[in-house]
């Protein structure tokens, strides 16, 4: 079909290419042999008067027009997903729907886990794809990559809907050998102390802590930066260095990991965690039922 000169199957073509990275791979998505997939590609650059993709070694690189058009494809095909295919009434027990979401290992631990348990009892058949932030949340949600992001309300872009989870506060970890981190820590000592910290993706995203300090001109000394929470007790041990951390946190690793846990001496020590949605998501039946069991779920967290 043709819409002012576009064949509209090569949008999905080109969605899946963006999706992929690769023709191989792009055509197995969407059912089209490789040679399909490549003439599919010929016209859209056609179409576009641009190369769309490029071949840097192996890997299969989208030019700045390909990433310019990725986000209006991407959203348009999920508005049509949404608003003219995906009707039906949704049965949770009858769904095989994947739930693509984005989360720390914080989140996991303490309270993605319990959802996962109560789905598998309700909804057998529904799955999920759990992802450490790394790109932009905004990018995310545009992209249609995610179908929640679960995240510090502070990170989250006012262009979509959201919902608050929880509150949570933060406390100082270490060793419980560590004599120095005192239940009342003084500020300069926690200044000069050697920090453990959690960098996120290969944007090494930090953690919420970091952006409490850099309000207050505040510059810690890094002396270990790992990739996820649950890697924190095994770094501090034996040590005297500290590790900023959720309440919550520190309570769940401190079952497997003793730790000593004393105030944060910072005047902004509190957060709340949130959830996000595409805004086209907003009347997807799926969606509405995943985001009204992840309400109940942090209600009986809190």
């Amino acid at each position: 079909m043709r819409f002012k000169g576009l064949d509209l199957n090569l949008l999905v073509a080109l969605d899946a290419l963006m999706a992929k990275r690769n023709v191989t791979l792009a055509a197995r998505d969407i059912n089209l042999s490789q040679p399909a997939m490549s003439a599919a590609v010929s016209r859209l650059r056609d179409y576009f008067r641009d190369d769309l993709f490029v071949m840097r070694g192996r890997e299969f690189v989208p030019t700045s027009r390909a990433i310019e058009l990725a986000g209006p494809v991407r959203e348009a095909l999920s508005h049509i997903q949404l608003s003219i295919i995906s009707r039906d009434v949704f049965q949770p027990a009858k769904s095989d729907r994947r739930f693509r979401v984005c989360l720390s290992d914080f989140m996991t631990l303490v309270y993605f886990q319990k959802v996962i348990k109560r789905v598998a009892r309700e909804a057998p058949a529904v799955s999920f794809e759990l992802l450490f932030p790394d790109d932009e949340p905004g990018d995310l949600l545009r992209r249609g990559d995610v179908d929640f992001l679960i995240l510090p309300d502070l990170f989250l872009p006012d262009t979509h809907p959201k919902a608050p989870l929880f509150d949570e506060k933060l406390v100082c970890v270490g060793c419980p050998a560590n004599k120095q981190l005192s239940e009342q820590l003084p500020l300069d000592r926690y200044m000069s102390m050697g920090h453990v910290t959690v960098r996120f993706g290969r944007a090494r995203r930090p953690s919420i802590e970091e952006f409490f300090l850099l309000d207050l001109g505040l510059k810690r000394r890094e002396e270990v930066v790992v990739p996820t929470f649950h890697l924190i007790p095994s770094v501090l041990t034996g040590t005297r260095r500290i590790a900023t951390i959720p309440l919550r946190l520190a309570r769940h690793l401190g079952e497997a990991s003793p730790l000593r846990i004393a105030e944060v001496p910072l005047p902004l020590s509190t957060f709340t965690e949130a959830i996000q949605w595409p805004a086209l998501h907003s009347g997807d039946p799926a969606s509405i039922w995943m985001r009204e069991l992840l309400l109940e779920e942090a209600q009986s967290l809190a």
